[in-house]
């Protein structure tokens, strides 16, 4: 089987991408650790109100705007997919693989919620 330049293009592209969200992966699971364990220093119990009050606020609007942003994404990926399994059903399974992307926008916009709210 020979591999042509713009198959080799796809493979280290996808390589390169699963570093990425290997990567970031792992950092977030890191800092998740610590958090659990108790190796971040402690902060003062006398936090401001505002400073809680606005670090709700932008967990509230991480995950909203993560939703929206996702909802937005799958409904026109999902209608796209849709139309090429229509037309061959063999592409089944890179359709799904790419909706399963879009849906990972809400899952991002999920783990910043959870770090503001680790901060606070």
């Amino acid at each position: 089987m020979k591999i042509n330049k713009g198959d080799f293009k796809k493979i280290i592209v996808g390589a390169l991408g699963f570093l990425v969200v290997l990567s970031l992966f792992t950092i977030t699971l890191n800092i998740g650790m610590g958090v659990a364990f108790g190796q971040v220093a402690q902060q003062k119990s006398d936090v401001n109100s505002d400073i809680i009050k606005w670090g709700f606020l932008a967990a509230s609007i991480a995950v909203g705007l993560g939703s929206i942003g996702a909802g937005i994404a799958v409904s026109s990926v999902g209608s796209a997919a849709m139309g090429a399994m229509a037309e061959r059903p063999e592409m089944a399974a890179r359709a799904l693989i790419f909706v399963g992307l879009a849906e990972g926008i809400a899952i991002y916009g999920l783990i910043i919620a959870i770090m503001i709210l680790g901060r606070i």
